[in-house]
């Protein structure tokens, strides 16, 4: 029997994180993982996703170079490189992090790890003796009736990462973060690609102007959205829509969200990252890492969220879910296009929506490029309890996207 201080169960976001923290505290740490390290963030998420989206939008701008002054023939995609480069950058974050984690001092032990007792762990018949064990098992795509996974013509997100070959039309379920930024990627790529919304706007959890703004975006790229709309039943790959439309795309993407994993015998024990099934986000787990081992509470209700690719989308705290909703705050809105900067670099599109009350800043949604960066400064703001005025004697740098934050917090 090995015996330690701490035992992890999941090598996620949330498990590494928290690993690294008690090893830091002098702590001894044994961190289980059946898979790959890193979790689904790192193997089958967010890194590999934005591998994608970071040559989408390179490509996208080298079709729009001509208007800069540059002209450029011939160009084309070659997808089984573009895989190859996100496979490479995967591996190489992957031995990063299995190397960081080895200088730490944390024991990493491959293999399904079963919790035999409040304080024992067993793993491929042996036993690990834990004073403390925290279970961050992750999630998994999740299923629903009549859209059960193939993993050929109906695909999960963990399968969509793994083609090697562009289909000619896609099919996407669900405008969620996962959603919208595969729209993205596959419509740059010239994949004819259509989205289908149960609820009556796309990104339903996002601000109103926000969803209004990436339907906008969307149709000038050509991507067709249904919304209030749902697969009825697929027959002989004909997908019937509850609108009374049959479409018959290549593949289906379903991206619903994400359900929870758990272990058997978990009665007691702590829960971090998607397992807790609060806040499915791998910077939420970071911050419940440090909440845990550190002992750094943080503001459950200001974290902030991004949908990547451009422009980039990011909110946080609250946001108005109709125009009637904005009358309860002090709005102001300033449109990217009136800034400098956003010209030079040929990125207008989008807007800065800061809500406050009794003048202090209760939210703010950003469609623009860096958003995910801006949208930071707020989560600051809002968590230090920063006031409008406070924030009005800020100097902001020129020419910024962060003007934006300026001019809309002066309005206010």
């Amino acid at each position: 029997m090995e015996i330690y201080d701490i035992g992890i169960i999941g090598g996620g976001p949330g498990g590494y994180s928290t690993a690294l923290y008690y090893a830091g505290q002098g702590k001894t740490v044994v961190l289980f993982e059946k898979d790959e390290i890193g979790g689904t963030c790192l193997n089958r998420g967010c890194i590999p996703t934005k591998a994608f989206l970071h040559v989408a939008e390179i490509y996208s701008q080298i079709n729009c170079a001509e208007k800069l002054g540059i002209n450029i023939e011939g160009v084309n995609i070659d997808f089984e490189k573009v895989f190859q480069y996100k496979t490479s950058v995967v591996e190489k974050l992957r031995k990063g992090l299995e190397l960081t984690l080895k200088n730490a001092g944390i024991k990493v032990v491959k293999g399904l790890a079963n919790i035999t007792s409040k304080k024992e762990i067993q793993c491929a018949d042996i036993e690990y003796q834990c004073k403390e064990i925290i279970i961050a098992t992750g999630s998994k795509p999740k299923e629903i009736k009549g859209l059960e996974y193939d993993n050929e013509f109906i695909l999960s997100s963990d399968d969509i990462l793994n083609i090697t070959k562009l289909p000619k039309d896609i099919l996407i379920v669900g405008s969620g973060a996962i959603g919208i930024e595969w729209a993205r990627i596959l419509s740059a790529f010239g994949v004819e690609t259509t989205i289908v919304e149960l609820a009556d706007r796309l990104c339903p959890i996002a601000d109103w102007e926000v969803s209004k703004r990436i339907e906008r975006i969307f149709k000038t790229k050509k991507i067709k959205i249904y919304t209030s709309t749902f697969v009825e039943k697929i027959e002989n790959k004909t997908v019937f829509l509850s609108n009374g439309e049959a479409l018959n795309p290549q593949c289906i993407l379903v991206a619903i969200g994400r359900e929870t994993v758990m272990p058997e015998n978990t009665n007691g024990i702590k829960v971090i990252g998607d397992a807790s099934a609060e806040i499915m986000l791998a910077h939420y787990a970071v911050s419940q890492a440090k909440e845990l081992a550190l002992e750094l509470p943080f503001n459950k209700n200001v974290v902030p969220s991004v949908i990547y690719g451009n422009p980039e989308i990011a909110w946080v705290g609250e946001v108005s879910k109709s125009k009637e909703d904005d009358e309860k705050y002090d709005k102001s809105m300033i449109l990217v296009s009136a800034l400098g900067k956003a010209h030079c670099d040929n990125n207008t599109e989008g807007f800065i929506k800061i809500l406050s009350q009794n003048g202090k800043i209760k939210g703010a949604s950003i469609v623009s490029a860096e958003g995910s960066a801006l949208i930071q400064q707020i989560a600051i703001a809002i968590d230090n309890d920063l006031s409008v005025t406070d924030l009005k004697k800020v100097c902001f740098a020129h020419p910024t996207y962060s003007e934006g934050i300026m001019e809309s917090i002066m309005r206010l």
